[in-house]
């Protein structure tokens, strides 16, 4: 029996591999098969094999360490729903992330002096130890280009771009006095959306969706939108998941052909041979989990059968040529176009589904000149739509349970950009991190609120600064989990998205 045994192996060996004799006359052969050999021994494998133990003790440790934060995940089903710390107040968010950045002395923070002192050289005293992107020398106070009046229900002054989002102030709270420390685009963006201006960070959207999970399991439980002819300075970083598993990261969504890609079966693969493939293709995944252990491997059957459910659901869900007219004629939509309108709608048709998540960029707010036709048409574009997704949700019931957000990732100058120490004939404003204005409304926010206040020229915060770590905290919070204690283990920290630095709950705007 021995001696067949080792003749069927020694036949089973000429044919699968080559001989001792034909190898050891190839040197470029045996230099193949050590490579072969090297690339076969992976970091795991050396981990568990080493001589103290000590690295498969250090694996189990890290998958336990995700559980830190009094969340543990099952690797097989990543983005199941699970309990907050506390009862929320939202379950779902919707941000409006105007790119570039709106200027707020143009809409929502009215200053009567700086109208007054229109082409008046700032003074001095704005400018020492000030760094900005753009402006040299000094330059000129320019007041608002657009008329302003005061809101009748909440005595807001609001500009006359947004003639319909005025109907709606009284259900907006807003923060005048934010801040932020980085004054170009792409840190700045960073800083917004992942709580630090470096990439490799966990955009908010990922916290949310690690922490909570998502209601759907046929849809991505973050979703993202682009309009406007472009994605955002800091591209897709914006909304990846940096250290925390990529199953978190926003799914982008499009307007035209599939609405995500690659969401069609190729031609001549019917769904149920598809099925059949991932079926499969599972199975192998599952046995290389059992041999390995690696919980990436689960999370990459999730993904499989995920992307297989929502062939579906996402083409269902995406589709908004199914609203009525009526819907149509509120939010101004051109179904199969690319626009803030459509990506509203489909921002409403994404939480009615249970999406946890979704963000929308809105490109091309950065208006270092004309702050005429260009900065008209953009309000023009948004006015409309933000305000009918408020009508709408509130209509359906979704507003008690949807936080909006609508900002952009700094402000800008109340001065006149001058370029070279030169005005532009069509002027604008410079980047300006010391004070601008965002908006929340729904869940949990008091509506028709005011928080906050920029100094007489809204050049800086005269009462009650809000970071963006606040801003985060407070987010958070709404949502039903501290900050503290959401956090994820990365390099030998405790991650958090407000990061080290001391962030507090805005809790003068909460109900």
């Amino acid at each position: 029996m021995t001696a067949k045994k080792k003749t069927s192996s020694s036949k089973q060996s000429s044919r699968g591999s080559p001989s001792i004799r034909t190898t050891a006359r190839n040197p470029a052969l045996i230099r193949g098969m050590r490579e072969e050999a090297l690339g076969n021994i992976t970091r795991r494998h050396f981990l568990q094999k080493c001589a103290t133990g000590l690295g498969a003790l250090w694996l189990g440790h890290e998958g336990l360490l995700a559980g830190s934060s009094g969340i543990e995940r099952d690797p097989a089903d990543p983005i199941a729903p699970l309990a907050a710390h506390f009862m929320p107040k939202a379950k779902h968010v919707i941000y409006l992330h105007m790119t570039g950045a709106p200027s707020q002395v143009d809409l929502f923070d009215y200053k009567p002096l700086l109208e007054k002192l229109d082409g008046k050289e700032c003074p001095q005293e704005y400018l020492e130890g000030k760094q900005f992107a753009f402006i040299t020398g000094t330059p000129k106070l320019m007041g608002p280009q657009y008329p302003f009046h005061r809101e009748k229900k909440t005595g807001f002054w609001v500009s006359d771009r947004m003639p319909h989002f005025e109907q709606v102030m009284d259900r907006v709270c807003f923060i005048r006095s934010m801040k932020s420390d980085q004054f170009n685009h792409a840190p700045a963006q960073l800083l917004v959306h992942t709580g630090d201006p470096r990439f490799g960070h966990a955009s908010v959207g990922s916290w949310v969706l690690y922490g909570l999970g998502s209601e759907n399991q046929n849809m991505p439980g973050f979703v993202v939108l682009l309009s406007g002819g472009s994605k955002p300075d800091a591209g897709k970083a914006a909304w990846g998941s940096g250290f925390l598993p990529s199953v978190y990261q926003g799914v982008q969504c499009r307007s035209e052909g599939d609405p995500i890609l690659y969401l069609s079966n190729p031609e001549g693969m019917p769904r149920d041979l598809r099925g059949k493939a991932i079926e499969t293709l599972n199975e192998i995944n599952q046995r290389t989990y059992e041999r390995m252990g690696d919980p990436a491997t689960m999370t990459r059957i999730a993904q499989y059968e995920m992307a297989f459910r929502m062939q579906l659901s996402a083409s269902n869900a995406l589709d908004i040529s199914e609203e009525p007219e009526s819907i149509h004629n509120l939010y101004g939509t051109q179904p199969g176009q690319e626009s803030f309108a459509n990506n509203c709608v489909l921002a409403r048709r994404l939480v009615e589904r249970g999406v946890r998540y979704v963000q929308l960029f809105d490109w091309n707010w950065d208006h270092h000149s004309n702050l005429g036709e260009d900065f008209s048409k953009k309000c023009k574009d948004i006015d409309k739509p933000m305000t009918a997704l408020l009508l709408d949700l509130e209509r359906r019931g979704l507003l008690d349970e949807t936080l909006v957000i609508w900002g952009g990732e700094f402000g800008r100058t109340p001065m006149a950009e001058n370029r070279g120490g030169m005005m532009a004939d069509n002027p604008g404003r410079d980047h300006h991190v010391d004070a601008f204005t965002m908006w929340m409304a729904g869940a949990g926010v008091k509506p028709g609120f005011s928080y906050g206040e920029t100094d007489d020229i809204g050049f800086g915060v005269a009462k009650n600064p809000v970071s963006v770590r606040d801003f985060h905290a407070t987010v958070l919070n709404l949502l039903g989990m501290d900050h503290n204690r959401l956090t994820y283990p990365f390099q030998g920290l405790d991650r958090r998205l407000t990061g080290v630095e001391p962030a507090r709950v805005i809790k003068e705007i909460l109900t």
